[in-house]
């Protein structure tokens, strides 16, 4: 959910307005070693967005009013493309589901907007952010007071000891697994091997790793420091499951919630209701609110629909918005022109770099992944996405919401947005490789067919023999995310986790990671690479590891070419003019759903 997805661009997800966010430590009594507290600050770069962790006083309800006009009761119509696949939290690792997860599950802990450019973590169903010691292996969280489940029972130790020991379990198979290779102290693959098949047959991770020695307290022992574990918890996939209510593989279209809302119906692929959680205390929580009655969402609504009907603002429009789909391609001039719809639109960069994979399996020449790396025309795909409202040249692997980022270009996607064709050829010709054959895999969409056909041109005029393969949108992950697939070249699409590096690099470019599935697309295996990721990990200033990350993904780009980037998203929506308390979230990447209210 930042990331929000390993599988690409299911879903639009919008985030900071330009520039790195500025990353300061935590504040005394949450998250500072020892109870101590920091306050590093990242070099600025554009927009200033700052994040901090909260401590027991930040972390207090109510959440109080961002928006001094917002009202309490009616019902919001949400218009949704996709239908939400996971409900349980620990299969939750895209962005609909992730904006989802806000108003129906909570965790340990959570983001707080506190100003124009200011988010904090803060503790959730924990009393702050966390207490780390011991150099920050170890982490201690307490539960608040009156924290309950949707059946007013109380959320204890056991139920968040079983949350992470489920997460061993082989079902358990979509989310994110950060925590379980930190409490494992395992880069790979083998971090089930710490609880195989999960808590189900009476075992139990050791104390060492995970201790709850009480109802209301939890300590997370690591093998090495964790400095970024208060993001970490505050993703969807870590957020809370009840272990008396846990239905295994059922439990995934029908959780028992701790947020705001819960779920009254859901009906796979055409609807979900939410109302009110009685059972939720705004006294627990810092960060949400609870204005409307309901929520009901339709599902199988395109973009191009829910573009036009919050366009027209007509009837029930008014009071309808879009947890993610964003404005469509053919749209977006009108909506960025007209001072009627646009006062009705928010925007802003997505955390994705759209990038084309380069199959090092198969493409093993680098002078003819750095040809195709110039030939590529980043414009052409831009332009399929709407023009400027849809993105805009990518120089590098690192997206401008992240901490930490530079601009560089060393492919020329920003200097020559249509493709350096004389530096392209000029590489392909001194690898001797001229004709060569190239299969180009990409979703077939109108988005991904219409830049196949740019970016194969541009590759025949250098040199190349391009023969462009399109495969469907439900298996195409599948088919490219295999160790031998039959493709050279492909895209995909990666956002953060967090505004972190620790979550792009490892993941992306670890050869530890190759595996059927994995998010290691190009199946790059450098050992010096793997080497510093394991080096800037263990960096316990943050903002030291920001520069890190930063130098280390231009000298993969540079060196060895794995990836061709083009293109940093970015996103438009709208809503109807009856909706308030709507703002792209810089760390949701998308409007928030737990501020929405109907105006009266």
């Amino acid at each position: 959910m930042s990331r929000v997805s390993t599988k690409g661009l299911r879903a639009s997800l919008a985030a900071v307005a330009a520039g790195a966010l500025i990353l300061t430590g935590c504040s005394s009594g949450g998250g500072g070693d020892d109870g101590g507290s920091s306050d590093e600050k990242a070099k600025q770069q554009g927009e200033e967005v700052s994040y901090t962790f909260g401590n027991a006083k930040q972390s207090t309800g109510p959440a109080g009013d961002l928006d001094k006009n917002a009202t309490k009761g009616g019902t919001i119509k949400v218009l949704q493309r996709d239908s939400f696949a996971h409900l349980d939290p620990a299969q939750i690792y895209v962005s609909d589901e992730g904006s989802l997860a806000t108003l129906i599950h909570r965790g340990l802990t959570t983001y707080k907007k506190v100003g124009d450019d200011d988010y904090r973590v803060v503790g959730d169903l924990a009393t702050d952010s966390g207490k780390k010691s011991d150099g920050g292996k170890t982490w201690t969280y307490t539960l608040k007071d009156g924290v309950k489940w949707e059946d007013g029972s109380e959320i204890t130790s056991k139920d968040i000891r079983h949350t992470f020991e489920r997460q061993f379990a082989d079902f358990i198979a979509e989310g994110p697994v950060f925590l379980q290779q930190w409490l494992a102290g395992e880069n790979g693959t083998g971090y089930r091997k710490l609880l195989p098949g999960g808590p189900y047959k009476g075992k139990h991770l050791p104390d060492d790793v995970l201790e709850t020695p009480d109802d209301k307290t939890i300590v997370f022992h690591f093998k090495k420091p964790q400095p970024e574990l208060p993001y970490a918890l505050a993703m969807a996939g870590y957020a809370a499951v009840q272990k008396e209510g846990d239905t295994k593989e059922k439990y995934d279209k029908k959780p028992v919630v701790s947020g705001p809302y819960k779920i009254a119906s859901f009906k796979s692929g055409k609807s979900m209701k939410l109302v009110r959680n009685k059972e939720w205390d705004p006294k627990t929580d810092a960060a949400r609110n609870q204005y409307p009655d309901a929520f009901d969402i339709q599902f199988g609504v395109s973009f191009e629909d829910s573009t036009k009907r919050l366009m027209s603002d007509a009837g029930e429009n008014q009071t309808a918005v879009s947890f993610s789909n964003q404005v469509d391609a053919s749209s977006m001039d009108q909506v960025r022109t007209d001072k009627k719809v646009k006062d009705r639109s928010v925007e802003g960069y997505q955390s994705y770099v759209g990038v084309i994979n380069l199959n090092m399996s198969r493409l093993k020449d680098k002078k003819v992944r750095q040809a195709i790396a110039y030939a590529l025309p980043a414009q052409s795909l831009i332009s399929a996405f709407g023009g400027a409202g849809g993105g805009k040249p990518a120089g590098n692997y690192y997206s401008p919401t992240l901490v930490g980022h530079k601009q560089s270009d060393p492919f020329n996607k920003i200097s020559k947005p249509q493709g350096d064709l004389k530096k392209a050829k000029q590489l392909l010709d001194e690898s001797g490789k001229k004709g060569m054959k190239l299969t180009f895999a990409y979703q077939n969409a109108p988005e991904w067919q219409n830049f196949s056909v740019a970016a194969a041109d541009n590759l025949k005029k250098v040199g190349f023999d391009v023969q462009r393969k399109d495969i469907i949108a439900d298996t195409y992950y599948d088919q490219v995310g295999k160790i031998k697939n039959k493709y050279d070249m492909y895209h995909t699409s990666w956002g953060a986790d967090w505004p972190s590096g620790s979550t792009v690099i490892p993941p992306l470019y670890d050869g530890r990671q190759i595996q059927d599935g994995a998010s290691n697309y190009s199946h790059y295996d450098n050992p010096e690479t793997n080497k510093e990721i394991d080096r800037i990990s263990q960096i316990s200033n943050p903002n030291e590891a920001a520069d890190e990350w930063m130098k280390l993904a231009d000298k993969i780009l540079k060196e060895d070419t794995p990836q061709v980037p083009l293109m940093y998203y970015k996103a438009v929506q709208l809503h109807g003019s009856k909706i308030g308390g709507v703002y792209f979230d810089e760390q949701l990447h998308d409007l928030m759903p737990h501020k929405l209210y109907v105006k009266k």
